[in-house]
């Protein structure tokens, strides 16, 4: 029986892999995951088995996994940023059920909340939320219940997923529902290419924000009533005394 492991890449550079996830991925036989992840690690790892499965297809790619550990060899599923934040960490465990093999065990990586707000500054020094926009698993209702509440708890707030071709006005829509608690200078950053060629972050107003294009690519933040520019960075205080 082979083992499996969840492994968090990052946003896709080999800087900004974890010692542990570059191990992982050395020491596997097979890496499993989508094949725009998975492309981001091939020609590093070019002795490797790769198994791969097109988007929306997320519990077939888990179960080639589990099967494939089951075979006897040693897996790693990569998933970009971390493997338990939007990952498939969770979705193998609960495919394995109550099962002890194979082995499953879970290396974390470097989240778009994190390396996008590194490119911005420090924009969530203090308490945030994150939200994905994306209503393909969770009901859009319940989005904006939450883009309601972290508004309302005053929440630097990051936008994972804020938009693809099928969903080109979510952003837009998520904008108006925080502009009914939030004023429209807010202070906002997004970041496109996070660890990838091209990287770029900007900064603009929640009331800019609701017009700005975005795409699969970028990461939204939505600062809180302390987020200021400073020499042109995003900076949420954390509220030392002695500052």
């Amino acid at each position: 029986m082979g083992k499996l492991t969840v492994v968090g890449i990052g946003p896709g550079d080999y800087e900004n892999m974890t010692v542990r996830a570059d191990r992982a991925l050395q020491e596997c036989q097979v890496v499993v995951g989508y094949h725009v992840y998975v492309d981001l690690v091939r020609a590093r790892y070019p002795d490797k088995e790769f198994l791969t499965t097109p988007m929306t297809r997320e519990a077939d790619r888990c179960r080639m996994a589990l099967d494939a550990a089951r075979s006897g060899k040693d897996v790693a599923m990569v998933c970009s940023g971390d493997s338990g934040v939007y990952g498939m960490a969770g979705l193998v465990y609960q495919l394995r059920g109550e099962a002890v093999d194979p082995e499953v065990s879970v290396v974390p990586g470097l989240t778009a909340a994190c390396s996008g707000a590194a490119v911005l500054g420090a924009p969530l020094t203090h308490d945030f939320a994150v939200i994905s926009l994306s209503d393909r698993l969770t009901p859009w209702e319940k989005i904006e219940g939450r883009l309601s509440a972290a508004a309302e708890a005053d929440l630097s707030i990051v936008l994972y997923n804020p938009a693809s071709k099928g969903r080109p006005g979510h952003l837009r829509r998520a904008c108006e529902i925080l502009l009914e608690t939030l004023p429209e200078n807010r202070l906002c950053g997004v970041v496109r290419n996070i660890g990838r060629p091209g990287e770029e972050g900007r900064l603009l107003s929640l009331g800019e924000l609701r017009g700005f294009e975005a795409d699969m690519f970028c990461t939204v933040f939505i600062g809180n009533s302390q987020t200021v520019p400073i020499a042109g960075k995003m900076i949420t205080p954390r509220g030392y005394r002695n500052v």
